[in-house]
């Protein structure tokens, strides 16, 4: 116990002299280990306080997985590392200490508290910035192609132009390599709703003069609690704008999600924010509209889909965005889809009568 407890020391050593003043999105994780550390140091001093503080230590770690996969903009996650390392010091106070309880040990748990105290502070800063973003004049990240838009040249008319307006899984896949030679345009923007892919839709589709867009959206709408209605007012006001600019809509319904990487990262467990009932009922509704405008429904659903009505687990390695092979899958189809938006079956033609 007492070389583990030497170790720990001589690492709080190295740390003391970086430790940082207020933690930044690039040391925060690094400062989370080093919380991690501590912990395990104290259930080295004191056995008890270490069988009291492995669920607490846990969920800190799985919050801190999950940061390092979806990025530190998350107040959520760092509010429930944050919760559990309270609760940790709660327990460590109330848990009786060995009569030779080391002063090393009782230094760590004032290390603890300290790095508290940085971890609310940091917290604090991400919810002030998350006000501010929704405060933000650009909130439909209008920015994000403003360049691009500006800059792209005209569409030929020998290869159509295409739009593909969505969220992360459009915004991840890379067009050119799965459509050489097409004129096919990405404005995907991870983490956007319906309502903010409507309100840049003049800017990132119609002033593009595309011949077609192919809309994949509304999963995040889901995972966030909108109202089905809103998602289906959105989607049917982005349709009239296409209508009234006589560009093409493929409508492509809404993938599935799969928890079966759930072992691996706990929040790959899909299905809770993103019920599979719900993508389907709203997949309904995208078909039955194709139906009545007469557009492309484009319907990766079944394509994508285990016998467990979830996604593959070999085409999406999150549960969540199609990896390459998944999206070798969608290519196809995508492009059947567009070619017949582009090219509708001719109407056959009246045979002649003759008297």
């Amino acid at each position: 116990m007492l070389k583990k407890l030497m170790v720990f020391s001589l690492a709080a050593a190295a740390w003391a002299q970086d430790a940082p003043k207020m933690l930044t999105d690039q040391t925060v994780l690094a400062q989370y280990d080093r919380v991690l550390q501590l912990i395990e140091a104290g259930g080295v001093a004191s056995p008890e306080l270490g069988r009291a503080g492995v669920p607490l230590a846990e969920n800190m770690r799985m919050a801190k997985e999950s940061l390092q996969f979806l990025g530190v903009r998350n107040p959520q996650l760092h509010y429930r590392f944050m919760a559990n390392l309270k609760a940790y010091l709660l327990v460590a106070e109330s848990v009786p200490k060995p009569v030779n309880f080391p002063a090393m040990a009782k230094q760590q748990l004032a290390e603890l508290r300290d790095d508290l105290l940085l971890i609310e502070a940091y917290f604090l800063k991400q919810v002030e910035q998350l006000q501010t973003d929704l405060r933000s004049p650009d909130r439909d990240n209008l920015k994000r192609y403003k360049d691009a838009d500006a800059t792209l040249s005209k569409p030929a008319p020998k290869n159509p132009r295409v739009v593909f307006l969505g969220d992360s899984i459009t915004d991840f896949w890379r067009l050119n390599e799965y459509f050489p030679g097409k004129d096919f345009v990405n404005r995907g923007i991870s983490g956007q709703i319906t309502g903010q892919m409507l309100g840049r839709f003049y800017a990132d589709v119609v002033r593009l003069q595309p011949a077609a867009v192919l809309v994949l959206a509304g999963t995040n709408d889901i995972a966030r609690g909108v109202d089905p209605a809103a998602i289906q007012n959105n989607l049917s006001m982005m349709f009239d704008l296409a209508d009234a600019h006589k560009i093409k809509v493929i409508a492509a319904s809404i993938l599935p999600v799969s928890d079966h990487h759930k072992p691996a990262n706990p929040s790959w467990e899909r299905t809770k924010q993103r019920p599979l009932w719900a993508i389907q009922e709203m997949n309904k509704w995208l078909q039955a509209q194709c139906d009545q405008r007469g557009y492309v429904y484009l319907n990766y659903y079944p394509a994508l889909a285990a016998a467990d009505g979830q996604m593959a687990p070999n085409l999406a390695d999150d549960g969540l965005h199609p990896n390459p092979q998944g999206y070798r899958v969608m290519a196809p189809l995508a492009l059947a889809a567009i070619e017949k938006s582009l090219n509708p079956p001719k109407p056959a033609a009246r045979k002649r009568r003759l008297f």
